[in-house]
């Protein structure tokens, strides 16, 4: 595929989440959260600054709908960990991390899943997830925690878009806009997988 077939694909790829909206990032923290199918690192923060940047009025309803993803996706992990993730959490991860993973989530569990929520990426937040469905963390307590968490993360960069996010956009348009359009068509793809992925795993178990 040529550079230009592929900033095409991107380009009308941003215009349909743009239409999209809310929603879209609904999909996309859906897929952020996923152990087998995860959008690009720090797709939804891109997302929700670019949306925030183009319709500043709407910036709190972007931030909520992101959060909205990301938890369901976070509960979804934590689910799919729950139910016997320990193998895979340590095939991801290796046994040693897994286990200071564990030692660590038994005395701060928390305390850790806020703080992941919040910290940006590289920060490996699904293995935090999982690890709080191996060790079958309290429910209401890690959705207080994750909420919490991406709550504040995510109306503050929603703010900060609907503020800065024009200029910033405008200043690194002509190097960085095609980046950002292929970042936004791989998130997209991402999202559609973890969809069909998670719709054929509902399938099976019927």
């Amino acid at each position: 595929m040529t550079c230009f077939a592929l900033l095409t694909i991107a380009g009308s790829a941003w215009k349909w989440i743009r239409r999209l909206g809310g929603p879209g990032l609904i999909l996309l923290g859906i897929a952020d959260n996923t152990p087998f199918i995860s959008a690009p690192a720090g797709s939804v923060d891109v997302l929700v600054i670019l949306v925030s940047a183009h319709h500043r009025e709407w910036w709190a309803y972007y931030a909520f709908m992101a959060t909205i993803g990301e938890v369901i996706g976070g509960y979804l992990a934590y689910r799919l960990a729950e139910k016997g993730g320990q193998q895979t959490l340590e095939k991801k991860v290796g046994k040693p991390r897994a286990e200071r993973i564990y030692r660590h989530f038994e005395k701060h569990g928390g305390i850790t899943v806020f703080a992941g929520s919040v910290l940006p990426p590289p920060f490996p937040f699904t293995s935090v997830l999982m690890a709080a469905g191996v060790m079958q963390y309290p429910r209401k307590k890690f959705f207080s925690a994750l909420t919490a968490g991406r709550a504040l993360r995510f109306f503050t960069v929603a703010y900060l878009g609907s503020v800065f996010g024009r200029r910033l956009i405008g200043f690194f348009s002509m190097c960085y806009q095609p980046v950002l359009y292929v970042l936004i068509a791989l998130a997209v793809a991402a999202g559609i997988g973890a969809l069909i992925y998670f719709s054929r795993r509902r399938s099976r178990i019927r």
